[in-house]
């Protein structure tokens, strides 16, 4: 390496310190300068406390956004043009929580400006019940921007699992020559290979059954909308849109707090959906299952998917009582305790134990593995098998 390269090294190591530092840095490390200065300004405004400037002209950190609509929206114009959208999203929930923005996200020309993810979703459909009306309309274009792209992410992938494990579970012995399943009916007669023919002689065939357009799974979604859920509310609304859009599968969705709500009827549009909840309120986890058990008519069928933190604010004992019935009826009952790409969730360690013991995993899905778990809940696999599997990957990286 030249000394140019070392000193170019060495220049754009302080440069990042620079930026990491802030205003402290800048009698030993210099004041940051044009694009950079830009950059330092949107970050003070935002991560730095004190003072009363915008931080626009002194140079200096300073929590600067204050209340104004006006201001704010052009910070989030100049952090969407200096720093990438995964990066611009993650500021964008801290202004948020850190500086009391929510207020402001009532007004139309912040809409405008906000780049539409998840968590500012989950922040809107909690301002639903006060929004007003001028609002709305912009809002509800957020909203389906980021549903739009969630379909994109998942709809695919959902469907082709769901299709390929509604396959697999009709397997039948006696099938048609068209409907035979080579592969595994080679793998299953292995044991009959004659070697003096090259060849396997089946004892056992193993096929497909005939494709049918009849419901196959009753499927019900039952998602706490409680103000901590946010996005797994969100992501449970795109998710049972799009079960929902498949022919072999009957699909309810259910939201709760300490009411019940079925929103089932508007899962052609996701976005209606997720303006039918209502975040925040207690939770009344008994009363939803209670519920959701009426809409359970072919138990063997069916699957119960309770989407929830599990911190129970009804009658603890019936709704694990509610719980054991319906496993023993044969339904076949999935509890996530997150439905999101937000890492490990905060909930209740002893309902979890609790329904562990009767034989259903707790824990936090990311919805890029929802499809397959659907796919092992449709046919009837161990459950603990795909969460060990589940966890693996995940620590190594595959999820």
């Amino acid at each position: 390496m030249s000394r140019d390269d070392v000193d170019e090294a060495a220049r754009e190591r302080l440069r990042r310190w620079r930026m990491v530092l802030g205003a402290p840095a800048e009698q030993s490390l210099g004041k940051a300068e044009g694009r950079d200065g830009a950059m330092d300004s949107a970050l003070a405004a935002l991560y730095d406390a004190g003072g009363a400037g915008d931080g626009e002209s002194s140079g200096r950190r300073s929590a600067g956004l204050g209340g104004s609509a006006p201001k704010v929206a052009r910070w989030l114009g100049d952090i969407r043009e200096y720093f990438p959208s995964t990066v611009v999203q993650i500021m964008q929930q801290d202004a948020i929580e850190r500086l009391d923005l929510t207020r402001l996200l009532l007004e139309p020309e912040m809409l405008g400006a906000v780049e539409p993810d998840v968590h500012l979703v989950g922040t809107l459909l909690s301002l639903n019940r006060v929004m007003p009306d001028q609002t709305k309309d912009a809002a509800r274009q957020v909203v389906r921007t980021v549903v739009e792209q969630l379909e994109k992410r998942i709809a695919q992938k959902t469907r082709a699992a769901v299709t390929g494990a509604l396959n697999r579970a009709a397997r039948i012995n006696r099938p048609r020559h068209a409907d035979i399943d080579w592969n595994r009916t080679i793998r299953a007669n292995l044991k009959h290979y004659q070697a003096e023919h090259r060849t396997v002689i089946p004892e056992r065939l193993i096929g497909y059954g005939r494709r049918t357009t009849a419901v196959q799974r009753d499927v019900v979604l039952c998602v706490d909308q409680s103000g901590s859920m946010a996005a797994s509310v969100v992501f449970s609304g795109v998710f049972a849109a799009v079960l929902a859009s498949m022919q072999s599968l009957r699909t309810s969705l259910v939201v709760f707090d300490t009411a019940v709500v079925d929103l089932t009827e508007q899962l052609e549009d996701p976005v209606e959906v997720l303006f039918g909840t209502q975040l925040g309120g207690g939770t009344d986890i008994n009363r939803a299952i209670a519920y959701s058990q009426q809409l359970i008519t072919r138990p063997r069928d069916s699957i119960f998917v309770l989407i929830s933190d599990l911190y129970e604010g009804g009658v603890r004992e019936q709704m694990l009582r509610r719980v054991a019935e319906m496993t023993a009826a044969g339904v076949q009952v999935v509890v996530l305790l997150a439905l999101s790409d937000e890492g490990a969730p905060a909930y209740d360690h002893d309902n979890a134990a609790a329904l562990a013991a009767l034989g259903v995993p707790a824990f936090a899905c990311t919805p890029d593995a929802f499809p397959d778990l659907m796919a092992a809940a449709i046919e009837r696999r161990d459950l603990k098998a795909f969460v060990a599997r589940f966890a693996d990957e995940r620590a190594g990286g595959g999820l």
